[in-house]
């Protein structure tokens, strides 16, 4: 190795993240500038290709600690990605390609958006997941389709979350021998050293948990190198601690947590550049050697992917079908279940049939549940377990399982859903919000969906959930009324560029009768019965649209004609035009809305709303239906009295 020329690099790296974050006024020096030695070598072993950030076969490097983010898109325009040297002077201003923390989507060569603490490591172990599965189904003897590394740098911060843990010891009871995870152990937090709140034996515990592990000096480029020629061979997920200092190469400021989250000052900075023989006046320098060293990776990365697409021509037919097939996916090939009306089928129940469907047509369709498949009714029969077959056993781990859905969803070859009880998506709300920030096709499968779990109690009743998960933007949350509306909820929520959630009843609803008309399901909502002079609209969701139905005919049984909607997805309703969303709510009519959760949503439209005003109880389904207002004779006294105004 030229060490000259490596130090020269690591050093081009830490003063450009130094500048971008001094011309911010804004950012987190001490990361980058920690990490430039480590992020060097890596550089000479990653196999990417800057002319094609989506090549499939490129190793994943995933930076789970964002902060570190002028790291990231230095060592990105080092290489030859799509941005500037004027772009790193943009850093986190408004529009520019350098946002404070990375967002797949707005900054080539970023895998995944990171930021949060610990999504990182749990998309890195969907990563590997996405990858292991893949090389399953693609990989012959003679030719390996898939067979990249994925790396994954995090720091203290990432391992106290508690979905690292999760994710890790996925990782490990997997096996996923393709994931390298590099520890920025430089013990510094925001608020000072990490004896304060954490002391644990790292090693050990990731051996427990099923990992290789070894520890190094991260800015020794001897070590470094053996650690990442030693991952060629690794038989489990490796993870190499790498002692560090924080804004390693400043004077006053290295080993300080003073450097993690504020500019460095120019004063300190011209005295690290003056220590390290670059000219300290000079900002965003980058030498030609360095340059010309650090853009072989275009070179290198264009004959790597040019050598894959030569072997993978050679593929068999069979082989060749089955790669066309996950990069096409065909929504026209899935013969969707039809449901009879008047029969009585849970929403669970049906989505159980849909899925299995759409797993026939499509072999990138795949996923699984927090240990819950029998009850969400999400197992793909016949389909195996993953890694060699399609079902996914997550174990008791939501945020964790949603993460690496998301990472699989980013793969580029799978359609992942993921499963668990509605309640329980409070512990995977992050990684939710990040899979709508990033417009991923994830799928939420979200089963016992109100009080009518029933005798399990308030604990596993939700009551805010939906309108939690209704107020995140670019998140689609699907609440159908019967089987076939779930069909036409699946239909739309393959066809979106966004995640969508399944919002699913564990007890049975009749199918509705609409002689296979659903109007406008798939603008949101849509009128599901309509009056010839309508008095009053009854607007509901999931199970309260047949409770609706029900009490408009005993309405209209005392002369009185109401209107019934059906909004299965209510955030896809309110983008519709106004003049839709008139001809579904008559505004001349008085308005009544229903759900058996907090329904204030419902106020931008109703006129009143029977809703739930506190917890549930532990009850039969039926009797807690009844004690809290979801009853045909409620609904027709609300009705009246909403009448009489």
């Amino acid at each position: 190795m030229d060490y000259e020329l490596l130090k020269k690099q690591a050093n081009t790296i830490r003063f450009l993240a130094a500048d971008m974050v001094q011309k911010a006024n804004s950012g987190h020096p001490g990361a980058p500038m920690g990490l430039a030695d480590i992020v060097t070598v890596l550089s000479y072993h990653l196999r990417h290709n800057p002319s094609n950030s989506k090549w499939l076969n490129r190793d994943r490097i995933v930076f789970s600690g964002g902060h570190a983010s002028a790291l990231v898109y230095s060592f990105l325009h080092l290489s030859g990605y799509d941005i500037s040297l004027e772009d790193l002077k943009n850093f986190r201003q408004l529009g520019s390609k350098t946002p404070g923390h990375p967002e797949y989507g707005e900054v080539e060569g970023v895998e995944v958006t990171t930021g949060p603490l610990g999504q990182g490591v749990a998309n890195a172990a969907g990563f590997a997941a996405a990858a292991k599965y893949a090389s399953n189904i693609l990989n012959t003897d003679e030719i390996k389709v898939i067979d990249h590394k994925v790396y994954c740098l995090c720091g203290d911060g990432d391992l106290e979350e508690g979905i690292s843990y999760e994710a890790c010891s996925f990782a490990g009871h997997l096996g996923l021998d393709n994931l390298v995870l590099i520890y920025d152990s430089n013990n510094i937090t925001i608020e000072g050293s990490t004896s304060l709140a954490f002391g644990e034996d790292i090693k050990s515990r990731f051996e427990a948990q099923g990992w290789e592990v070894s520890k190094i000096n991260g800015h020794d480029f001897d070590e470094i190198e053996e650690v990442l020629t030693r991952s060629y061979k690794q038989t489990k997920p490796y993870l190499i601690i790498a002692n560090t200092l924080i804004a390693k190469g400043a004077c006053k400021m290295e080993g300080s947590h003073e450097a993690h989250g504020a500019p460095l000052g120019e004063e300190e900075i011209e005295n690290a550049k003056i220590k390290a023989g670059f000219n300290p006046k000079e900002k965003f320098f980058i030498a030609e050697d360095v340059k010309e060293e650090f853009l072989k990776a275009k070179i290198n990365g264009a004959e790597a992917e040019k050598t894959w697409k030569e072997k993978t021509a050679l593929l068999k037919n069979e082989q060749k079908e089955v790669l066309h097939k996950l990069l096409n996916p065909d929504f026209n090939s899935i013969k969707w279940p039809q449901f009879e009306a008047g029969s009585a089928v849970a929403t669970r129940d049906s989505n159980g049939k849909i899925i299995n469907e759409i797993a026939k047509a499509l072999i990138g369709f795949l996923g699984g549940s927090a240990d819950l498949s029998p009850s969400n009714k999400s197992e793909l029969n016949g389909m195996g377990s993953f890694p060699a077959g399609r079902n996914i056993h997550f174990g008791i781990r939501e945020h964790a399982m949603a993460a690496i859905c998301n990472a699989i969803s980013l793969y580029g070859l799978f359609l992942p859903y993921n499963a668990t009880f509605f309640i329980f998506s409070d512990y995977l709300k992050p990684s939710a919000r990040l899979a709508a920030l990033m417009k991923l096709k994830t799928f939420f499968i979200w089963t016992h969906d109100s009080i009518g779990v029933g005798e399990d109690g308030p604990t596993h009743q939700p009551i805010e959930q939906l309108s939690q998960f209704r107020a995140l933007p670019n998140f689609y949350v699907w609440r159908p009324a019967d089987a076939n509306e779930n069909v036409e909820a699946w239909k739309s929520a393959l066809n979106m560029n966004a995640p969508s959630a399944f919002v699913l009843s564990r007890q049975k609803l009749t199918v509705l009768d609409q002689a296979g008309d659903f109007g406008g399901a798939k603008n949101g909502g849509y009128l599901l019965k309509k009056a010839k002079n309508p008095k009053i609209t009854l607007i509901a969701s999931g199970s309260e649209v047949g409770l609706c139905v029900k009490a408009a005919q005993k309405l209209k049984d005392e002369s009185i004609e109401a209107n019934v909607v059906s909004v299965p997805c209510f955030d896809l309703f309110l983008e519709q035009e106004n003049a839709y969303v008139q001809t579904v709510i008559d505004k001349n009519t008085k308005i009544l809305a229903v759900e058996a959760g907090a329904g204030d949503v419902w106020y931008r439209f109703a006129d009143d709303v029977i809703c739930m005003k506190s917890f549930g109880a532990s009850a039969p389904s039926e009797k807690l239906f009844d004690k809290f207002g979801f009853s045909v004779e409620n609904v027709i006294a609300k009705a009246k009295k909403l009448l009489e105004r």
